[in-house]
């Protein structure tokens, strides 16, 4: 029987922006239970909540101190329960992030470790000597910029932090460490949970030499925080000794029914291909594992060949997760936007790009709705790298802004009271209860365009090959048996004609026209082509 996770439509769900129920300003597990009938209808199969755990919130929850409670903001374990009920119910399953490389420096397992050398927690976290001189112990840097070390007085060491001072770095060189965190999932997968989107899943292990990191081939800033980009990270993460903690993973989802792992892989270029292919290979790792690949500004049809033709090739008994959005990255319909002439005509072509890329897609929320990143100041900010590096780093506050549910309603429906970040026009007017009475929204494309991918095999169980066609033209076959389906998209804001051979017909959801042999794409046009045997596109105009 074929796992659900492999055709799966994830719908990331950010809690604090889906939908307030108590007039707090943020959102709550009873909002998004309200709100999960929005997700079923629109097709997706499954969702995943960014981390509901007990937390300071140094870093909206990605700091825990509690791995088997649910933080107040949200709720309780109880009404966590009701949602996967109703989420099951409505025949959609339930994943959460796991947050294990590190914790809250408020998580009693630290505040024990801290205090001394010779504590039953001392070495739960990755504690090292300065040097002489009272310097870091190597020059490893923090994902959030500056020194991945913080010295602590008490112990009279440094502890390793590879995001923000308030996030130890657990120490899975230790077994004890290892069982715990087993353990907590466990607690979960007993109250039904589906599976885990296991957060930073290469920067488990660290070097136990602390060998300080080469230069970064090429130099160069990528960012005003990057010191970080200034290395090659052979030593703080991507270690080898991952492999058997994944596998330690695997085994203990093995002894439940279906349950799904996804791995967020932070490495950068090629070299996240290997990593997937490696943290997926065989039955006794990950399910599967999702890059930053598509989640940056390149848009070419070269950029989404390339990494995935990558993964076929790289990792050929694999899995990969596709997505063009989360709440790490500034919304696609804005970052690609010098790509095309208009928003919405960008964002309907990314579902049908999305849709038929082979494996398991993820969709954030709002980008459902065409949703543009919100222009914040200063004084509204409240992610911690663009409040200390605001203006060169705008930060991450811009698409996390909350859902919008009714254009009228105050705070478009998300919230009575004042919400967490603001909820601004531009965005306010993507509502769903306006895009759900256009018969051309984003919003209906979206449900279109998934409802046709379920109902076509070539979609969800075919193979690909690529064609070999020009910039701006993207072209791959889908083919399931007998079947084949010609996929096929101008990525630029130009129009563009095609000639094709064989008989074709298009079929699904379209922005093309097709007359005998003449395709006509118009600017971010795309569709679907359903045929018989082999077909090829040239440009009209080739000799």
């Amino acid at each position: 029987m074929r796992e659900w996770w492999r055709d799966a439509v994830i719908y990331q769900i950010y809690p604090r922006s889906f939908q307030d129920e108590d007039g707090d300003g943020i959102g709550d597990l009873k909002g998004i239970t309200r709100r999960l009938p929005h997700v079923a209808d629109l097709g997706a199969t499954a969702i995943w909540l960014s981390p509901i755990f007990t937390s300071p919130m140094d870093d909206m929850g990605y700091d825990v101190s509690d791995y088997t409670d649910v933080d107040p903001l949200f709720g309780t374990i109880e009404e966590f329960e009701e949602l996967i009920a109703r989420a099951h119910e409505l025949g959609l399953k339930v994943i959460v992030d796991q947050v294990l490389s590190h914790t809250s420096d408020k998580h009693p397992w630290f505040e024990e470790s801290r205090a001394s050398r010779s504590n039953d927690k001392a070495d739960w976290y990755v504690w090292a000597d300065p040097n002489p001189d009272g310097s870091p112990p190597n020059n490893w840097a923090s994902v959030f910029g500056g020194s991945a070390w913080e010295f602590e007085p008490r112990r009279k060491q440094y502890y390793l932090h590879n995001f923000l001072i308030s996030q130890p770095d657990l120490n899975f060189h230790c077994k004890a460490v290892q069982d715990a965190l087993l353990e907590t999932m466990r607690f979960w997968l007993d109250r039904g949970l589906d599976g885990f989107r296991l957060d930073t899943v290469n920067y488990y292990f660290h070097d136990q030499k602390l060998r300080s990191n080469p230069p970064a081939d090429g130099g160069g800033w990528e960012m005003a925080t990057d010191v970080y980009g200034m290395q090659k990270h052979l030593y703080d993460k991507t270690r080898p000794e991952n492999i058997a903690f994944l596998e330690r993973l695997r085994k203990l989802t093995d002894e439940y029914d279906d349950i799904m792992m996804v791995g967020e892989v932070g490495e950068d270029g090629d070299r996240s291909v290997e990593v997937m292919a490696e943290y997926t290979r065989g039955e006794h790792r990950l399910h599967m594992c999702y890059s930053f690949a598509m989640l940056g500004p390149a848009f070419s049809a070269e950029h989404f060949r390339k990494v995935i033709e990558g993964f076929q090739s790289g990792a050929p008994d694999g899995h990969p997760k596709w997505s063009f959005s989360n709440h790490d990255v500034p919304r696609h319909v804005t970052r690609w936007n010098k790509h095309a002439n208009d928003g919405d005509t960008l964002a309907k072509q990314a579902i049908a790009m999305l849709a038929s890329f082979e494996g398991t897609i993820g969709i954030y929320q709002g980008e459902e709705l065409g949703q543009t990143e919100t222009e914040l100041v200063y004084e509204e900010l409240t992610d911690p790298p663009a409040l200390r590096f605001w203006p060169e780093v705008k930060g991450r506050d811009g698409c996390r802004t909350p859902m919008v549910w009714e254009a009228e309603a105050p705070n478009a429906g998300f919230t009575d009271g004042k919400p967490w970040l603001p909820v601004k026009a531009p965005q306010a007017a993507r509502s769903v209860d306006l895009q759900a009475r256009q018969n051309d929204s984003v919003l209906q494309a979206y449900k279109e365009t998934l409802a046709f991918r379920h109902a076509t095999p070539c979609l969800t169980v075919g193979k690909s090959t690529f064609l070999k066609t020009e910039e701006p033209i993207l072209a791959f076959r889908r083919t399931a048996g007998d079947d084949a389906l010609t996929c096929v998209f101008n990525l630029s804001p130009d129009p563009v004609s095609m000639t094709i051979s064989g008989g074709a017909e298009i079929v699904g959801p379209a922005n093309a026209s097709l007359s005998g042999t003449a395709l006509e794409l118009p600017a971010n046009g795309h569709c679907y082509l359903s045929h018989t045997g082999e077909l090829d596109l040239v440009p009209a105009d080739a000799d």
